[in-house]
Protein backbone atom coordinates (compact mmCIF):
# COMPACT_ATOMS: atom_id res chain seq x y z
CA UNK A 1 0.00 0.00 0.00
CA UNK A 2 1.29 3.68 -1.10
CA UNK A 3 0.65 6.35 1.36
CA UNK A 4 0.03 9.02 -1.18
CA UNK A 5 1.02 12.72 -0.03
CA UNK A 6 -1.39 15.26 -1.70
CA UNK A 7 -1.00 19.39 -0.78
CA UNK A 8 -3.71 21.76 -1.59
CA UNK A 9 -2.92 25.34 -3.12
CA UNK A 10 -3.98 26.53 0.72
CA UNK A 11 -1.59 24.01 2.05
CA UNK A 12 -3.45 21.49 3.94
CA UNK A 13 -3.37 17.57 2.70
CA UNK A 14 -6.03 16.02 1.19
CA UNK A 15 -6.62 12.85 -0.31
CA UNK A 16 -6.29 12.54 -4.13
CA UNK A 17 -9.51 13.54 -5.66
CA UNK A 18 -11.03 14.60 -2.12
CA UNK A 19 -13.06 17.79 -1.73
CA UNK A 20 -10.86 21.27 -1.30
CA UNK A 21 -11.96 22.88 2.04
CA UNK A 22 -12.19 26.77 2.28
CA UNK A 23 -12.54 27.17 -1.33
CA UNK A 24 -8.88 26.12 -1.78
CA UNK A 25 -8.12 24.61 -5.29
CA UNK A 26 -6.19 21.12 -4.83
CA UNK A 27 -3.37 20.87 -6.93
CA UNK A 28 -1.93 17.07 -7.43
CA UNK A 29 1.88 15.86 -8.19
CA UNK A 30 2.34 12.88 -9.78
CA UNK A 31 5.76 10.47 -9.70
CA UNK A 32 6.46 9.96 -13.43
CA UNK A 33 9.82 8.68 -12.95
CA UNK A 34 13.30 9.68 -12.21
CA UNK A 35 12.59 13.34 -11.40
CA UNK A 36 10.15 14.38 -13.26
CA UNK A 37 6.46 15.33 -11.84
CA UNK A 38 3.75 16.07 -13.58
CA UNK A 39 1.97 18.65 -11.64
CA UNK A 40 -1.98 19.02 -12.25
CA UNK A 41 -3.94 22.29 -11.39
CA UNK A 42 -7.62 22.89 -12.27
CA UNK A 43 -6.93 20.82 -15.61
CA UNK A 44 -3.65 21.78 -16.65
CA UNK A 45 -0.83 20.46 -16.53
CA UNK A 46 3.49 21.70 -15.81
CA UNK A 47 6.09 19.20 -15.82
CA UNK A 48 8.62 19.47 -13.95
CA UNK A 49 12.19 18.04 -13.81
CA UNK A 50 16.25 18.89 -12.50
CA UNK A 51 18.85 20.04 -14.83
CA UNK A 52 20.81 16.82 -16.78
CA UNK A 53 23.76 18.25 -14.70
CA UNK A 54 21.48 17.88 -11.61
CA UNK A 55 20.46 13.91 -12.63
CA UNK A 56 17.35 14.74 -14.26
CA UNK A 57 16.40 14.56 -17.57
CA UNK A 58 15.68 18.49 -18.09
CA UNK A 59 12.09 18.15 -19.59
CA UNK A 60 10.97 20.81 -17.78
CA UNK A 61 11.70 23.73 -15.04
CA UNK A 62 12.38 22.85 -11.71
CA UNK A 63 10.04 23.53 -9.25
CA UNK A 64 12.49 26.16 -7.72
CA UNK A 65 12.20 28.10 -11.20
CA UNK A 66 8.18 27.56 -11.51
CA UNK A 67 8.45 29.08 -7.50
CA UNK A 68 10.38 31.96 -9.48
CA UNK A 69 8.10 31.90 -12.16
CA UNK A 70 4.96 32.20 -10.17
CA UNK A 71 6.33 35.57 -8.73
CA UNK A 72 7.21 37.38 -11.78
CA UNK A 73 4.01 36.32 -13.22
CA UNK A 74 2.17 37.49 -10.33
CA UNK A 75 3.77 40.53 -10.63
CA UNK A 76 2.77 40.95 -14.20
CA UNK A 77 -0.78 39.94 -13.79
CA UNK A 78 -0.83 43.09 -11.45
CA UNK A 79 0.87 45.72 -13.29
CA UNK A 80 -1.06 44.69 -16.52
CA UNK A 81 -4.61 45.07 -14.12
CA UNK A 82 -3.37 48.53 -13.48
CA UNK A 83 -2.30 49.46 -16.64
CA UNK A 84 -5.76 48.78 -17.87
CA UNK A 85 -7.98 50.23 -15.30
CA UNK A 86 -5.72 53.41 -15.66
CA UNK A 87 -6.47 52.98 -19.31
CA UNK A 88 -2.47 53.15 -19.91
CA UNK A 89 -0.49 50.89 -22.55
CA UNK A 90 0.19 47.54 -21.94
CA UNK A 91 2.16 46.83 -25.11
CA UNK A 92 5.84 45.90 -24.30
CA UNK A 93 5.16 45.18 -20.30
CA UNK A 94 7.32 42.74 -19.34
CA UNK A 95 8.59 40.95 -15.97
CA UNK A 96 12.41 39.31 -15.70
CA UNK A 97 13.83 37.68 -12.56
CA UNK A 98 16.41 35.64 -11.28
CA UNK A 99 17.48 34.14 -7.71
CA UNK A 100 20.44 33.13 -6.24
CA UNK A 101 20.19 30.06 -3.83
CA UNK A 102 20.83 29.78 0.12
CA UNK A 103 21.85 27.04 2.58
CA UNK A 104 21.56 25.26 5.97
CA UNK A 105 18.22 24.98 4.70
CA UNK A 106 17.97 25.05 0.74
CA UNK A 107 16.10 27.69 -0.01
CA UNK A 108 15.88 30.44 -2.23
CA UNK A 109 17.73 33.72 -0.56
CA UNK A 110 17.06 36.39 -3.03
CA UNK A 111 14.93 37.05 -5.45
CA UNK A 112 15.29 40.78 -7.82
CA UNK A 113 12.48 41.09 -10.02
CA UNK A 114 12.63 43.94 -13.02
CA UNK A 115 9.70 45.66 -14.26
CA UNK A 116 9.71 46.81 -18.11
CA UNK A 117 7.10 49.14 -18.69
CA UNK A 118 5.15 50.14 -21.40
CA UNK A 119 6.22 53.54 -23.26
CA UNK A 120 3.27 55.94 -22.80
CA UNK A 121 3.58 55.12 -18.72
CA UNK A 122 3.85 58.61 -17.03
CA UNK A 123 6.25 59.18 -15.02
CA UNK A 124 3.97 59.92 -12.60
CA UNK A 125 1.89 56.68 -12.49
CA UNK A 126 5.66 54.69 -11.60
CA UNK A 127 5.51 54.67 -8.02
CA UNK A 128 1.54 53.54 -8.12
CA UNK A 129 2.30 50.87 -10.71
CA UNK A 130 5.68 49.52 -8.69
CA UNK A 131 3.30 49.55 -5.09
CA UNK A 132 0.44 47.67 -7.15
CA UNK A 133 2.64 45.04 -8.63
CA UNK A 134 4.64 44.43 -5.11
CA UNK A 135 1.69 43.81 -3.85
CA UNK A 136 0.42 40.98 -5.80
CA UNK A 137 -0.66 37.49 -3.87
CA UNK A 138 2.68 35.61 -4.52
CA UNK A 139 4.49 38.24 -2.84
CA UNK A 140 2.11 39.36 -0.13
CA UNK A 141 2.34 35.17 0.43
CA UNK A 142 5.93 35.72 0.59
CA UNK A 143 5.98 38.24 3.32
CA UNK A 144 3.56 37.18 5.64
CA UNK A 145 4.50 33.74 5.85
CA UNK A 146 1.43 31.14 5.45
CA UNK A 147 0.78 28.61 7.56
CA UNK A 148 2.10 24.97 6.05
CA UNK A 149 1.24 21.61 6.92
CA UNK A 150 2.66 18.39 5.15
CA UNK A 151 1.01 14.77 6.25
CA UNK A 152 0.17 10.96 4.98
CA UNK A 153 -2.99 11.45 2.82
CA UNK A 154 -5.79 9.59 4.99
CA UNK A 155 -4.41 11.13 8.15
CA UNK A 156 -6.35 12.99 10.49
Amino acid sequence: MSSELVITAAGTAETAGGPASGGSQPVRVAHLGGDRFDINIRGHVVRTDQPVGDGGEDTGPTPTELFIASLAGCVAFYARRYLERHDLPTEGLAVDADFRMGSRPARVAGINVRLTIPEGVPVERRDALLAVASHCTVHNSLMTTPEISVAFAGDS
